[in-house]
Protein backbone atom coordinates (compact mmCIF):
# COMPACT_ATOMS: atom_id res chain seq x y z
CA UNK A 1 0.00 0.00 0.00
CA UNK A 2 1.35 3.44 -0.93
CA UNK A 3 1.91 5.80 1.99
CA UNK A 4 -0.60 8.40 0.84
CA UNK A 5 -3.26 5.69 0.53
CA UNK A 6 -2.38 4.47 4.03
CA UNK A 7 -2.84 7.97 5.45
CA UNK A 8 -6.19 8.47 3.74
CA UNK A 9 -7.35 5.04 4.94
CA UNK A 10 -6.31 5.84 8.52
CA UNK A 11 -8.18 9.13 8.42
CA UNK A 12 -11.32 7.43 7.11
CA UNK A 13 -11.21 4.65 9.70
CA UNK A 14 -10.30 6.81 12.68
CA UNK A 15 -13.84 7.82 13.81
CA UNK A 16 -15.07 4.21 13.82
CA UNK A 17 -11.94 2.90 15.53
CA UNK A 18 -12.10 5.60 18.18
CA UNK A 19 -15.73 4.77 18.86
CA UNK A 20 -14.90 1.07 19.24
CA UNK A 21 -12.01 1.85 21.61
CA UNK A 22 -14.10 4.16 23.75
CA UNK A 23 -16.86 1.57 23.96
CA UNK A 24 -14.32 -1.10 24.96
CA UNK A 25 -12.81 1.15 27.63
CA UNK A 26 -16.19 2.06 29.06
CA UNK A 27 -17.40 -1.54 29.23
CA UNK A 28 -14.17 -2.89 30.71
CA UNK A 29 -13.91 -0.20 33.37
CA UNK A 30 -17.53 -0.83 34.33
CA UNK A 31 -16.87 -4.56 34.71
CA UNK A 32 -13.64 -4.01 36.65
CA UNK A 33 -15.55 -1.71 38.99
CA UNK A 34 -18.31 -4.29 39.42
CA UNK A 35 -15.80 -6.98 40.35
CA UNK A 36 -13.45 -4.98 42.55
CA UNK A 37 -14.54 -1.36 42.92
CA UNK A 38 -13.12 1.88 41.48
CA UNK A 39 -9.69 1.52 43.11
CA UNK A 40 -9.23 -1.89 41.55
CA UNK A 41 -10.41 -0.56 38.19
CA UNK A 42 -7.76 2.18 38.28
CA UNK A 43 -4.95 -0.29 39.06
CA UNK A 44 -6.04 -2.65 36.30
CA UNK A 45 -6.34 0.18 33.79
CA UNK A 46 -2.75 1.16 34.55
CA UNK A 47 -1.57 -2.43 33.98
CA UNK A 48 -3.40 -3.08 30.69
CA UNK A 49 -0.98 -1.57 28.18
CA UNK A 50 2.14 -2.59 30.10
CA UNK A 51 1.09 -6.24 30.08
CA UNK A 52 0.92 -6.32 26.29
CA UNK A 53 3.95 -4.16 25.58
CA UNK A 54 6.54 -6.68 26.77
CA UNK A 55 5.64 -9.23 24.06
CA UNK A 56 6.51 -9.89 20.44
CA UNK A 57 4.23 -11.79 18.10
CA UNK A 58 5.76 -14.05 15.49
CA UNK A 59 4.66 -16.87 13.19
CA UNK A 60 6.00 -20.40 13.00
CA UNK A 61 6.93 -22.00 9.67
CA UNK A 62 3.31 -23.12 9.19
CA UNK A 63 1.85 -19.78 10.24
CA UNK A 64 1.04 -20.85 13.82
CA UNK A 65 1.10 -17.78 16.10
CA UNK A 66 3.97 -17.68 18.59
CA UNK A 67 4.27 -15.03 21.28
CA UNK A 68 7.49 -14.23 23.10
CA UNK A 69 7.54 -12.24 26.36
CA UNK A 70 10.70 -10.50 27.52
CA UNK A 71 11.70 -10.61 31.16
CA UNK A 72 12.07 -6.86 31.50
CA UNK A 73 14.33 -5.28 34.08
CA UNK A 74 15.87 -8.49 35.41
CA UNK A 75 17.98 -10.84 33.30
CA UNK A 76 16.32 -10.21 29.94
CA UNK A 77 15.26 -13.81 29.36
CA UNK A 78 12.85 -14.65 26.55
CA UNK A 79 9.76 -16.76 27.23
CA UNK A 80 10.32 -17.06 30.98
CA UNK A 81 7.69 -19.45 32.30
CA UNK A 82 7.39 -17.72 35.68
CA UNK A 83 6.84 -14.45 33.85
CA UNK A 84 3.99 -15.59 31.62
CA UNK A 85 2.47 -17.55 34.53
CA UNK A 86 1.67 -14.40 36.57
CA UNK A 87 0.60 -12.47 33.47
CA UNK A 88 -1.69 -15.32 32.34
CA UNK A 89 -4.95 -13.99 33.88
CA UNK A 90 -4.83 -11.09 31.41
CA UNK A 91 -4.60 -13.40 28.41
CA UNK A 92 -7.00 -15.99 29.81
CA UNK A 93 -9.51 -13.15 30.08
CA UNK A 94 -9.04 -11.30 26.80
CA UNK A 95 -7.49 -13.82 24.39
CA UNK A 96 -6.55 -17.35 25.50
CA UNK A 97 -5.08 -18.00 22.04
CA UNK A 98 -2.33 -15.54 22.93
CA UNK A 99 -1.49 -17.58 26.03
CA UNK A 100 -1.34 -20.71 23.89
CA UNK A 101 1.06 -18.85 21.60
CA UNK A 102 3.29 -18.09 24.61
CA UNK A 103 3.29 -21.67 25.88
CA UNK A 104 3.94 -23.47 22.60
CA UNK A 105 7.61 -22.44 22.19
CA UNK A 106 8.39 -23.81 25.67
CA UNK A 107 6.43 -27.00 25.00
CA UNK A 108 8.21 -27.52 21.68
CA UNK A 109 11.61 -26.92 23.28
CA UNK A 110 10.84 -29.34 26.11
CA UNK A 111 10.22 -32.21 23.72
CA UNK A 112 13.49 -31.81 21.87
CA UNK A 113 16.60 -33.84 22.82
CA UNK A 114 18.24 -30.60 23.94
CA UNK A 115 16.12 -30.48 27.10
CA UNK A 116 17.35 -33.38 29.29
CA UNK A 117 15.52 -32.67 32.55
CA UNK A 118 12.31 -34.29 33.88
CA UNK A 119 10.93 -30.87 34.80
CA UNK A 120 9.82 -27.88 32.71
CA UNK A 121 12.27 -25.27 31.38
CA UNK A 122 12.59 -21.81 32.86
CA UNK A 123 13.22 -19.88 29.63
CA UNK A 124 14.28 -20.13 25.99
CA UNK A 125 17.32 -17.85 26.02
CA UNK A 126 18.15 -14.16 26.18
CA UNK A 127 15.77 -11.89 24.27
CA UNK A 128 15.46 -11.79 21.29
CA UNK A 129 17.23 -15.14 20.70
CA UNK A 130 15.21 -18.20 21.69
CA UNK A 131 18.18 -20.55 21.40
CA UNK A 132 18.10 -22.43 24.70
CA UNK A 133 17.73 -21.83 28.43
CA UNK A 134 20.30 -19.54 30.05
CA UNK A 135 18.96 -19.43 33.63
CA UNK A 136 20.60 -21.51 36.34
CA UNK A 137 22.11 -24.76 35.12
CA UNK A 138 20.35 -24.43 31.78
CA UNK A 139 20.52 -27.57 29.69
CA UNK A 140 23.63 -28.81 31.53
CA UNK A 141 22.58 -29.36 35.14
CA UNK A 142 19.72 -29.03 37.61
CA UNK A 143 21.63 -26.46 39.67
CA UNK A 144 19.77 -23.25 40.55
CA UNK A 145 16.70 -24.25 38.57
CA UNK A 146 13.02 -23.88 39.47
CA UNK A 147 11.85 -27.46 38.88
CA UNK A 148 8.66 -27.52 40.94
CA UNK A 149 7.81 -23.90 40.08
CA UNK A 150 7.98 -24.16 36.30
CA UNK A 151 6.49 -27.66 36.00
CA UNK A 152 3.49 -26.64 38.08
CA UNK A 153 3.14 -23.35 36.22
CA UNK A 154 2.88 -25.10 32.86
CA UNK A 155 0.37 -27.69 34.06
CA UNK A 156 -1.84 -25.11 35.80
CA UNK A 157 -2.01 -23.06 32.62
CA UNK A 158 -2.75 -26.16 30.54
CA UNK A 159 -5.60 -26.82 32.98
CA UNK A 160 -6.91 -23.26 32.65
CA UNK A 161 -6.95 -23.54 28.85
CA UNK A 162 -8.69 -26.92 29.12
CA UNK A 163 -11.37 -25.32 31.30
CA UNK A 164 -12.03 -22.82 28.52
CA UNK A 165 -12.00 -25.12 25.48
CA UNK A 166 -13.51 -28.14 27.24
CA UNK A 167 -11.17 -30.48 25.38
CA UNK A 168 -7.70 -29.85 26.72
CA UNK A 169 -6.44 -29.57 23.16
CA UNK A 170 -3.02 -28.16 24.04
CA UNK A 171 -2.55 -30.64 26.89
CA UNK A 172 -3.39 -33.50 24.53
CA UNK A 173 -0.97 -32.25 21.90
CA UNK A 174 1.85 -32.22 24.44
CA UNK A 175 0.60 -35.12 26.55
CA UNK A 176 4.06 -36.67 27.02
CA UNK A 177 5.51 -33.49 28.49
CA UNK A 178 2.50 -32.83 30.74
CA UNK A 179 2.58 -36.39 32.09
CA UNK A 180 6.32 -36.26 32.74
CA UNK A 181 5.95 -33.02 34.69
CA UNK A 182 2.97 -34.36 36.64
CA UNK A 183 5.00 -37.43 37.61
CA UNK A 184 7.84 -35.14 38.70
CA UNK A 185 5.45 -33.14 40.90
CA UNK A 186 4.02 -36.34 42.35
CA UNK A 187 7.57 -37.30 43.36
CA UNK A 188 9.05 -33.92 44.33
CA UNK A 189 6.25 -31.38 44.65
CA UNK A 190 4.66 -31.93 48.03
CA UNK A 191 7.72 -31.09 50.16
CA UNK A 192 10.05 -29.21 47.81
CA UNK A 193 13.78 -29.53 48.31
CA UNK A 194 15.97 -26.45 48.77
CA UNK A 195 15.31 -24.54 45.56
CA UNK A 196 14.16 -21.30 44.02
CA UNK A 197 10.60 -20.35 43.23
CA UNK A 198 9.40 -17.43 41.13
CA UNK A 199 10.20 -15.11 44.05
CA UNK A 200 13.86 -15.94 43.47
CA UNK A 201 14.98 -12.55 44.85
CA UNK A 202 14.13 -13.98 48.30
CA UNK A 203 16.65 -16.81 47.81
CA UNK A 204 16.49 -20.58 48.07
CA UNK A 205 13.98 -22.10 50.46
CA UNK A 206 13.33 -25.71 51.37
CA UNK A 207 9.89 -27.06 52.36
CA UNK A 208 8.14 -24.00 50.84
CA UNK A 209 4.43 -24.39 51.65
CA UNK A 210 3.20 -21.99 48.96
CA UNK A 211 5.26 -23.86 46.36
CA UNK A 212 3.76 -27.09 47.69
CA UNK A 213 0.27 -25.66 47.13
CA UNK A 214 1.25 -24.87 43.56
CA UNK A 215 2.30 -28.49 42.98
CA UNK A 216 -0.91 -29.83 44.51
CA UNK A 217 -3.14 -27.50 42.50
CA UNK A 218 -1.18 -28.41 39.36
CA UNK A 219 -1.89 -32.12 39.89
CA UNK A 220 -5.56 -31.29 40.35
CA UNK A 221 -5.43 -29.30 37.11
CA UNK A 222 -3.70 -32.21 35.39
CA UNK A 223 -6.56 -34.47 36.46
CA UNK A 224 -8.92 -31.99 34.83
CA UNK A 225 -6.98 -32.13 31.53
CA UNK A 226 -7.19 -35.94 31.63
CA UNK A 227 -10.93 -35.67 32.23
CA UNK A 228 -11.30 -33.27 29.29
CA UNK A 229 -9.45 -35.80 27.11
CA UNK A 230 -11.91 -38.55 28.22
CA UNK A 231 -9.21 -40.42 30.15
CA UNK A 232 -11.45 -41.26 33.10
CA UNK A 233 -9.11 -43.68 34.85
CA UNK A 234 -6.13 -41.33 34.69
CA UNK A 235 -8.30 -38.42 35.83
CA UNK A 236 -9.47 -40.41 38.86
CA UNK A 237 -5.93 -41.48 39.79
CA UNK A 238 -4.46 -37.98 39.59
CA UNK A 239 -7.43 -36.46 41.38
CA UNK A 240 -6.91 -38.85 44.29
CA UNK A 241 -3.21 -38.02 44.45
CA UNK A 242 -3.98 -34.29 44.60
CA UNK A 243 -6.72 -34.77 47.20
CA UNK A 244 -4.46 -36.82 49.47
CA UNK A 245 -1.71 -34.22 49.21
CA UNK A 246 -4.13 -31.38 50.01
CA UNK A 247 -5.46 -33.13 53.11
CA UNK A 248 -1.93 -33.75 54.31
CA UNK A 249 -0.89 -30.16 53.56
CA UNK A 250 -3.61 -28.65 55.76
CA UNK A 251 -2.24 -30.57 58.76
CA UNK A 252 1.47 -30.19 58.04
CA UNK A 253 1.39 -26.43 57.29
CA UNK A 254 -0.86 -25.43 60.21
CA UNK A 255 0.53 -22.92 62.69
CA UNK A 256 -2.33 -21.87 64.92
CA UNK A 257 -4.53 -19.29 63.19
CA UNK A 258 -2.55 -19.39 59.92
CA UNK A 259 -0.12 -21.51 57.91
CA UNK A 260 3.66 -21.48 57.77
CA UNK A 261 6.15 -20.14 55.27
CA UNK A 262 7.88 -23.55 55.30
CA UNK A 263 6.76 -26.84 56.80
CA UNK A 264 9.69 -26.86 59.23
CA UNK A 265 9.43 -23.21 60.33
CA UNK A 266 6.88 -22.55 63.10
CA UNK A 267 6.06 -18.93 63.83
CA UNK A 268 6.34 -17.93 60.17
CA UNK A 269 3.80 -17.01 57.48
CA UNK A 270 3.53 -16.18 53.79
CA UNK A 271 0.96 -15.16 51.20
CA UNK A 272 -0.56 -18.35 49.81
CA UNK A 273 -1.33 -16.71 46.48
CA UNK A 274 -1.12 -19.97 44.53
CA UNK A 275 -4.21 -21.19 46.40
CA UNK A 276 -6.35 -18.92 44.21
CA UNK A 277 -6.25 -21.49 41.37
CA UNK A 278 -8.17 -23.95 43.55
CA UNK A 279 -11.07 -21.51 43.30
CA UNK A 280 -10.53 -20.31 39.74
CA UNK A 281 -10.33 -23.83 38.27
CA UNK A 282 -13.08 -25.10 40.58
CA UNK A 283 -10.81 -27.88 41.86
CA UNK A 284 -12.17 -27.96 45.44
CA UNK A 285 -9.02 -29.63 46.75
CA UNK A 286 -8.66 -27.47 49.85
CA UNK A 287 -11.40 -26.71 52.41
CA UNK A 288 -12.95 -23.22 51.99
CA UNK A 289 -12.10 -22.37 55.59
CA UNK A 290 -8.39 -22.45 54.71
CA UNK A 291 -8.71 -19.43 52.42
CA UNK A 292 -10.95 -17.65 54.95
CA UNK A 293 -8.58 -18.20 57.88
CA UNK A 294 -5.58 -17.12 55.81
CA UNK A 295 -7.44 -14.00 54.68
CA UNK A 296 -8.33 -13.09 58.24
CA UNK A 297 -4.73 -13.53 59.35
CA UNK A 298 -3.38 -11.38 56.50
CA UNK A 299 -5.49 -8.46 57.64
CA UNK A 300 -3.45 -8.44 60.87
CA UNK A 301 -0.22 -8.07 58.86
CA UNK A 302 -1.17 -5.19 56.56
CA UNK A 303 1.16 -2.22 56.34
CA UNK A 304 0.32 1.24 55.01
CA UNK A 305 1.04 0.25 51.40
CA UNK A 306 0.12 -3.39 51.33
CA UNK A 307 0.60 -6.92 52.58
CA UNK A 308 4.21 -8.13 52.79
CA UNK A 309 5.06 -11.19 50.74
CA UNK A 310 5.98 -13.10 53.91
CA UNK A 311 7.48 -12.60 57.35
CA UNK A 312 11.07 -12.26 56.08
CA UNK A 313 10.79 -8.70 54.74
CA UNK A 314 8.42 -5.73 54.36
CA UNK A 315 8.44 -5.75 50.56
CA UNK A 316 5.67 -7.27 48.48
CA UNK A 317 4.66 -8.20 44.93
CA UNK A 318 1.86 -6.33 43.23
CA UNK A 319 0.56 -9.30 41.24
CA UNK A 320 0.53 -11.67 44.21
CA UNK A 321 -1.34 -9.17 46.38
CA UNK A 322 -4.21 -9.18 43.89
CA UNK A 323 -4.20 -12.99 43.77
CA UNK A 324 -4.28 -13.11 47.56
CA UNK A 325 -7.12 -10.59 47.53
CA UNK A 326 -9.12 -12.97 45.34
CA UNK A 327 -8.68 -16.03 47.55
CA UNK A 328 -12.11 -16.04 49.18
CA UNK A 329 -14.35 -14.16 46.78
CA UNK A 330 -15.43 -11.97 49.70
CA UNK A 331 -15.51 -8.29 48.81
CA UNK A 332 -14.55 -7.02 52.27
CA UNK A 333 -11.35 -9.06 52.23
CA UNK A 334 -10.56 -7.97 48.67
CA UNK A 335 -11.10 -4.28 49.45
CA UNK A 336 -8.83 -4.50 52.50
CA UNK A 337 -5.99 -5.90 50.37
CA UNK A 338 -6.51 -3.60 47.38
CA UNK A 339 -6.93 -0.29 49.20
CA UNK A 340 -3.30 -0.01 50.42
CA UNK A 341 -2.05 -1.20 47.02
CA UNK A 342 -3.98 1.63 45.42
CA UNK A 343 -2.39 4.02 47.91
CA UNK A 344 1.03 2.74 46.81
CA UNK A 345 0.22 3.41 43.15
CA UNK A 346 -0.94 6.95 43.91
CA UNK A 347 1.65 7.94 46.51
CA UNK A 348 4.86 6.12 45.54
CA UNK A 349 7.84 8.47 45.19
CA UNK A 350 9.33 6.07 42.59
CA UNK A 351 7.98 7.56 39.38
CA UNK A 352 8.77 4.66 37.06
CA UNK A 353 6.72 2.37 34.82
CA UNK A 354 4.53 0.32 37.14
CA UNK A 355 6.74 -1.75 39.44
CA UNK A 356 5.60 -5.10 40.80
CA UNK A 357 8.14 -5.20 43.67
CA UNK A 358 7.84 -2.45 46.25
CA UNK A 359 8.03 -1.60 49.95
CA UNK A 360 4.83 -1.79 51.96
CA UNK A 361 6.28 0.71 54.44
CA UNK A 362 7.35 3.68 52.30
CA UNK A 363 5.89 2.76 48.86
CA UNK A 364 9.31 2.94 47.22
CA UNK A 365 10.29 0.66 44.36
CA UNK A 366 12.51 -2.19 45.54
CA UNK A 367 13.19 -3.57 42.07
CA UNK A 368 11.59 -4.46 38.73
CA UNK A 369 9.58 -2.15 36.50
CA UNK A 370 7.69 -2.25 33.22
CA UNK A 371 7.14 -6.01 33.51
CA UNK A 372 4.31 -7.94 31.93
CA UNK A 373 3.64 -9.79 35.20
CA UNK A 374 1.21 -7.01 36.11
CA UNK A 375 -1.26 -8.90 33.93
CA UNK A 376 -1.83 -10.87 37.11
CA UNK A 377 -3.86 -7.92 38.33
CA UNK A 378 -6.70 -9.33 36.22
CA UNK A 379 -6.93 -12.49 38.37
CA UNK A 380 -10.10 -11.25 40.16
CA UNK A 381 -11.78 -11.02 36.75
CA UNK A 382 -11.18 -14.68 35.90
CA UNK A 383 -12.06 -15.62 39.48
CA UNK A 384 -15.55 -14.35 38.57
CA UNK A 385 -16.97 -17.12 36.32
CA UNK A 386 -19.45 -14.85 34.55
CA UNK A 387 -16.82 -12.21 33.73
CA UNK A 388 -14.33 -14.81 32.56
CA UNK A 389 -16.84 -16.41 30.25
CA UNK A 390 -18.09 -13.08 28.89
CA UNK A 391 -14.70 -11.69 27.89
CA UNK A 392 -12.90 -14.88 26.86
CA UNK A 393 -15.67 -15.86 24.45
CA UNK A 394 -14.98 -12.74 22.40
CA UNK A 395 -11.49 -13.94 21.45
CA UNK A 396 -11.11 -14.80 17.81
Amino acid sequence: MEFDVLLRSAEQQYPALRQRCEAFDEELIADLTTVGGPKYAEIATLAFRQTLAAHKLAADFDGTPLMFPKENFSNGCISTVDVFYPSAPFFLLFNPHMLTAQMMPILEYARTPRWPHPFAPHDLGTYPQANGQVYGGGEVSADSQMPVEESANMIILLGALAKLDGKGALAQRYAAQAKKWAEYLDDKGYDPENQLCTDDFAGHLAHNTNLSIKAIVALGAYAKTCEAAHQAEAAKTWREIAENMAQRWVKDAADGDHTRLAFDKPGTWSQKYNLVWDRVLDLKLFPPELARSEAAFYLTKLNKYGLPLDNRATYTKLDWCLWTGALTGERAHFDAIVSPVHAFVVETPSRVPLTDWFSTVDAKQVGFQARSVVGGIFMPMIADPAMWEKWSKRAK
